[in-house]
């Protein structure tokens, strides 16, 4: 197949005038930024970084879903396990965090183990840096076995905590993650969920109630902003879809007040986490095209490809020896017609996250 050509190089003076624009702007707001934007002057130097390093850029295997679920075929392209991840280490990705610990039965004559897995792992350089699994009270010391084996240090989901508008359920999702939490750190784990849009959406938590007893208008606080601030930051972490962060500020604009008053409010991706950003071990490097003529406001592409600004949030975030970016693309398997897309676009987006830079005077 033919690979993919970038339709926005990310050279460095590209990535140069792009960070000198956000740079300003924060500046004028009080925050903390590298000022990366002007030339070097006399005997100061520049010396410039990799923005994420290597050894903290990852991939979710959702993205390549299609290939690690795939039979043996002829197409060429790799499948199942053990050639999908050597395929992974060899583009050079040096994470991975699981959707599923499964692949075709047809590749052993079984499903392959957890143990079976590691060794892969091992065998290609790779670290599982996390996972999108079920986190429920029945089932989660069985989840941790496998997370152990795997020799992960976070273990997460890709669902919220609990889907309802309305803080007594968040209150009840608090009390049991942090349960749940308190046992994943005796274990020395990190336990985490992933956000979509609709966990920025805002929480029902005022005015009158309807015929059930429920609040039917929102005081301004978002759904995962209380839950922050309802769970204990020991036991609580949080993975940042970004790109589902920026699909958030698209939609999510607005809330009806006690009052009956319709209120704005604009959500910000950079400051959700650069205001709490030691609770976000994990990242979705998500990117997509703006669409204003679509629900989601936004399209997905590979990393690199579209118009978020990873620049300005990784820079401005800081931490970078914490944050771990997992490469993800819903929408990248090719089907039959292109089996080899995902792991064209993984290839892609790799080089994309590996041109982002950091210059330091």
């Amino acid at each position: 197949m033919t690979e993919p050509q970038s339709k926005k190089a990310l050279t460095r003076r590209r990535v140069l005038q792009a960070s000198a624009g956000a740079a300003a702007a924060l500046g004028a707001a009080g925050f903390p930024v590298l000022q990366t934007g002007t030339p070097a002057l006399g005997d100061k130097k520049i010396t410039v970084e990799p923005l994420i390093p290597s050894q903290n850029r990852g991939i979710i295997l959702y993205s390549v879903r299609d290939r690690i679920s795939a039979a043996p075929d002829d197409s060429g392209v790799p499948y199942g396990f053990e050639r999908v991840l050597a395929r992974l280490a060899e583009i050079g990705y040096k994470e991975v965090e699981f959707a599923g610990y499964n692949q075709h039965t047809s590749i052993l004559g079984r499903q392959i183990t957890p143990a079976e897995i590691r060794k892969i792992l091992d065998d290609n350089g790779l670290v599982a840096n996390g996972t999108h699994t079920s986190i429920n009270a029945t089932t989660f010391q069985q989840q941790l076995d496998i997370a152990e084996t795997l020799g992960m240090k976070n273990i997460g989901t890709g669902s919220d905590p609990t889907n309802s508008s309305y803080q007594s359920d968040w209150d009840a999702a608090a009390d049991l993650w942090n349960e749940l939490g308190r046992q994943a750190k005796e274990r020395k784990m990190r336990l985490y969920t992933h956000n979509h849009d609709v966990a920025y959406s805002f929480l029902l938590d005022s005015g009158t109630l309807d015929a059930n007893g429920r609040p039917t208008a929102s005081s301004g606080v978002r759904r995962l902003e209380y839950f922050f601030a309802k769970t204990d930051p020991k036991y609580v972490y949080f993975e940042f879809d970004i790109y589902w962060g920026y699909v958030a500020r698209f939609k999510h604009r607005t809330y009806t007040n006690s009052r009956g008053q319709v209120k704005t409010d604009l959500f910000d991706p950079i400051l959700n986490v650069a205001n709490r950003t030691k609770r976000f071990p994990l990242f979705h490097a998500k990117d997509g095209d703006r669409a204003p003529e679509q629900t989601n406001g936004h399209v997905m592409t590979p990393l690199g490809e579209g118009d978020i600004n990873f620049q300005q949030f990784f820079e401005v975030i800081g931490e970078p020896e914490f944050h771990h970016a997992n490469w993800e693309q819903d929408t990248a398997p090719g089907g039959t017609a292109n089996p080899g897309q995902s792991l064209a676009f993984a290839d892609l987006s790799y080089k994309n996250m590996s041109d982002l830079t950091i210059y330091k005077r």
